[in-house]
């Protein structure tokens, strides 16, 4: 299902895509990170062309719960395991920096929003620990941050940090604002064209599927990078995690903050108002992508546990987003490794994307236009800790474990055999129907093949990742496949959706 932002019966316009064109700046992705850097640039007097694969707002932002917020659950205290009291002062300057951006942006271009105060709350003894954490380093940071014993919640809690005047939006808002302001000033915004590869050393030749351009600058804000140089892949974690919009029943009103619990499974909540309805939106149940049993699983826990709290609430939807945690916690931006100081990015934002996209913008628009800025030279000048390294190793360790048992298990299977009940036809063969809303895996001779049916089609794919090669997870609740190893993931059909590759999954006899 659609995210209540996407849910609203528009399509998006696509300006028209011209090869052999020249650009100063081509931003690839029209999240926020790619808009609001196409903005400043445009704004500076560049010729910018911004390509998007699908839409704006088709990833991680448009599914986001939109929270603009400087208290972040238990982040900082987490930094602070690692970092110096310097380098969580300069994360969360320009976490303050980019929410005064978006926010005077907003103001400025009559866009809606929302002040509410922000909480982090904790419900057993072990989230308080990490509450008295959380406030010593919000504190070391400069935050206006304080303890509460009653968070206004329908439900008992042991205690909350709130930090007051935070905000909330509507991000499809701010896209279609971004979007208007940028071609006021000549830019090009592009759907239906992914990036592909960029060669070259000035200008650059970034290649499409739809054909090239060249550039001086490429910037890539596509959640992970594209491109491989640099090895980000192998530095970021991508995590899946859920959400859902629940209209309460008569005579009760959402809670009045905006909540994230200390705990895990984490729950987020905010409210949400749209055609005189205030509903509330629902939270959490992550989990490393492609690396679960069942992701309805984590779906279906969300909503029992927005039942129990909220009873009679009624789901109006439900949706799923993905997030890029940095193995050191800090997110990355600004100039490539092997780019020459041509090519730029942001990732890693750790589900935190509305404060750092913007923060990561201005910092990619001050690398190309000449400009400084203080916090962002902190940050790109820290040290990975003991912590965060070992995180690093692990974290590959686990994606070749994955690689080989991904493999090895697809070399000792037999022909898929669908489940007693399933509603699959007959004979226990590898070119056995699935149920709609089933995948399988399986080998058929050396090649390893995806199946799924869905709508009542069934398609036959590779089942290897077109990106390093993992063996693709069924995923039951959004019925895609999904890469356990870094997190790309393709519709049923085999279409890219997200995630470093930069090809679609071919059909099984192609392969």
């Amino acid at each position: 299902m659609a995210s209540i932002w996407l849910d609203r019966g528009q399509s998006f316009c696509s300006d028209r895509f011209q090869p052999g064109s020249r650009y100063d700046t081509v931003v690839a992705g029209a999240g926020l990170t790619g808009l609001v850097s196409a903005l400043l640039l445009a704004r500076s007097g560049q010729k910018v062309l911004v390509l998007e694969a699908r839409h704006p707002g088709a990833v991680t932002t448009g599914n986001t719960t939109a929270k603009v917020s400087l208290l972040q659950g238990t982040v900082l205290s987490a930094l602070a395991r690692q970092y110096s009291a310097k380098q969580v002062r300069a994360y969360m300057e320009a976490n303050r920096e980019g929410q005064a951006w978006l926010l005077r942006y907003l103001d400025d271009h009559g866009v809606p929003f929302q002040r509410r105060d922000a909480y982090t709350y904790a419900t057993t003894g072990q989230g308080m620990e990490q509450i008295r954490e959380e406030l010593t380093a919000a504190s070391t940071a400069g935050l206006d941050v304080d303890y509460t014993g009653d968070a206004g919640l329908p439900f008992p809690v042991q205690g909350a940090l709130r930090m007051a005047g935070q905000a909330q939006i509507n991000p499809m808002d701010v896209l279609d604002t971004l979007l208007a302001d940028l071609r006021s000033r000549g830019g090009t915004v592009a759907g239906g064209v992914r990036l592909r590869d960029v060669s070259g050393s000035g200008p650059l030749s970034v290649r499409t599927d739809r054909g090239n351009v060249t550039a001086d600058h490429l910037v890539l804000a596509t959640g992970i990078p594209v491109l491989d140089r640099g090895l980000y892949f192998a530095k970021l974690k991508p995590l899946r995690s859920y959400a859902a919009a629940l209209e309460m029943p008569a005579g009760l009103e959402p809670p009045p903050g905006m909540y994230l619990s200390a705990e895990e499974p984490t729950h987020s909540l905010r409210d949400y108002e749209t055609d005189g309805r205030r509903l509330l939106l629902v939270g959490g149940h992550g989990h490393h992508v492609g690396r679960t049993a069942s992701e309805m699983a984590h779906l279906e826990g969300l909503l029992a546990w927005a039942g129990v709290h909220f009873p009679g609430a009624a789901v109006t939807h439900t949706w799923s987003a993905q997030d890029y945690q940095a193995t050191n916690l800090m997110p990355f931006f600004g100039k490539l490794p092997r780019g020459r100081g041509r090519i730029l990015f942001g990732t890693g934002y750790n589900k935190w994307g509305m404060t750092n996209a913007v923060a990561v913008a201005l910092g990619i628009s001050a690398d190309i236009l000449g400009g400084q800025l203080p916090w962002a030279d902190t940050i790109h000048h820290r040290v990975t800790s003991p912590a965060g390294a070992f995180s690093a190793v692990k974290l590959n360790a686990q994606v070749a474990a994955k690689l080989a048992t991904g493999w090895g298990k697809v070399a000792a299977d037999r022909p898929v055999v669908e489940p007693a009940g399933s509603g699959a036809p007959g004979p226990a063969a590898g070119r056995t129907v699935p149920a709609d809303g089933v995948g399988r895996v399986y080998r058929d001779g050396a090649r390893p093949v995806a199946v799924s049916t869905v709508g009542g089609t069934t398609c036959r794919l590779s089942a290897v990742c077109t990106h390093l090669g993992g063996i693709v997870h069924w995923n039951d609740s959004e019925l895609t496949w999904d890469c356990p190893l870094h997190g790309s993931r393709f519709s049923s059909d085999g279409r890219l959706l997200e995630g470093p590759a930069t090809k679609d999954l071919p059909a099984a006899d192609k392969a």
